[in-house]
C-alpha cells in the first residue's frame, strides 16, 4: 500500500486492502472462537480492522509532515481511509453475525459521529481544541465563591453556617454523583469556546438524555468561559425531544443538512459534498452484504 496524497482517490483499493486484511484475520479469529461465540467473533474482527485503520493514518500523518501537507489534503485522505475501513468493518460483522435493523441503526449512528469529528482534529478554519473542565472543579470553584460570600454576609457564625448546609442540600438535589461535562467535541474558533455533541436520531425514550443535556447545558452557560452549546444531530426528521433541545435557550441545535451546513460553517470543510461524492453504500458493500441488507431493507440507515 503506498501512501501519497493520491489515496483520496483510490477508494477500490483501499476497500481492497482492508478486506484482505480482514480476511487475514478472520482465519485466525476463528480457531479463537466458536461460531456459537458470534459477538466476540464480531468485537476481534472490529478491533482488528481499527487497528489496521490506525497503521494506515499514522504512516499518512508521518508523510504529511515530511512533505507539508495542508489540513485539507490531509482530511480527505483520513476520511477515505476511515469510510473504507466502516464499510469493511461493516461487511466483516455481518459475514460472522448478520445485521438486524435495531443493532444496524444504532451501529450507523456510532459511526457517525467519529466521522463528522475527522473535520475538526483537521480543520481549513483557524480552530483549536480543548480539554474540558471536570465537574468536581466546577462544583469546588462555584462552591468557594459562595462561602467567601456567605462569610462576608453581616451574620452570625451560626446563619452562615445554615447557609452553608442549605447550599449543600442544593448540591445534593442535583446529582447524587459526579456530572458528565465532557462531550463528543470541545473546540475554539475566533475567540469563542463551543461544546458539541453529536446525535444519530432522537427515538422515543430519551426524556433521561435530553434531562442530562439540559443540566450540562445550564452549567456550561453559567461559567465564566461563555462556553456555546451545540447539537449536531444526522436525522432529518426528529421528535419532541430534539425540539425541547432547540427551544432551550441553551443548546442550538441543528439536524440533517442544516447540521452540514453548520460543521462546514466551524470547521471550514464541506463534509456533506464529500459524502456525496464519494460514499455509496450499495455499491461500495461486497455482494453478500447488499444483498442481505437489501432483503432485510437495512439501506434505508445509510443515509448519512
Amino acid at each position: 500500500m503506498n501512501i501519497d496524497k493520491t489515496i483520496k482517490d483510490r477508494k477500490i483499493e483501499l476497500l481492497s486492502y482492508f478486506r484482505d486484511r480482514a480476511s487475514e484475520a478472520l482465519s485466525s479469529i476463528k480457531t479463537l472462537f466458536a461460531e456459537t461465540q458470534s459477538d466476540k467473533r464480531a468485537r476481534a474482527i472490529n478491533e482488528n480492522l481499527n487497528q489496521t485503520k490506525s497503521v494506515l493514518i499514522t504512516t499518512l500523518l508521518q508523510q504529511a509532515e515530511k512533505e507539508k501537507w495542508d489540513n485539507k489534503e490531509k482530511l480527505e485522505c483520513v476520511l477515505m481511509i476511515t469510510y473504507c475501513n466502516i464499510v469493511v468493518m461493516i461487511e466483516s460483522r455481518n459475514s460472522v453475525r448478520p445485521y438486524e435493523y435495531m443493532d444496524f441503526s444504532r451501529r450507523v449512528g456510532e459511526l457517525w459521529d467519529p466521522f463528522c469529528k475527522l473535520c475538526f482534529y483537521y480543520p481549513i478554519n483557524n480552530l483549536s481544541l480543548f480539554i474540558p473542565p471536570l465537574f468536581s472543579e466546577v462544583k469546588k470553584k462555584i462552591t468557594d465563591e459562595i462561602t467567601d460570600y456567605i462569610d462576608n454576609l453581616p451574620l452570625s457564625i451560626e446563619d452562615k453556617q445554615a447557609l452553608k448546609t442549605y447550599y449543600a442540600k442544593v448540591w445534593s438535589l442535583v446529582s447524587s454523583g459526579e456530572i458528565q461535562l465532557e462531550l463528543d467535541l470541545h473546540f475554539s474558533h475566533n475567540g469563542q469556546k463551543y461544546v458539541v455533541d453529536f446525535k444519530s436520531g432522537f427515538g422515543s425514550n430519551e426524556k433521561g438524555n435530553t434531562n442530562r443535556l439540559l443540566l450540562v447545558a445550564t452549567i456550561y452557560h453559567n461559567l465564566d468561559e461563555n462556553y456555546k452549546c451545540l447539537l449536531f444531530v444526522r436525522a432529518e426528521e426528529n421528535n419532541s425531544y430534539f425540539n425541547t433541545l432547540k427551544n432551550s435557550g441553551i443548546w442550538n441545535a441543528y439536524c440533517g443538512n442544516e447540521a452540514y451546513q453548520k460543521i462546514k460553517e466551524y470547521s471550514g470543510y464541506d463534509l456533506k459534498n464529500w459524502t456525496s461524492t464519494n460514499i455509496d453504500w450499495a455499491s461500495d458493500f461486497n455482494t453478500e452484504t447488499t444483498a442481505h441488507f437489501t432483503d432485510k431493507n437495512l439501506l434505508q440507515y445509510l443515509l448519512w
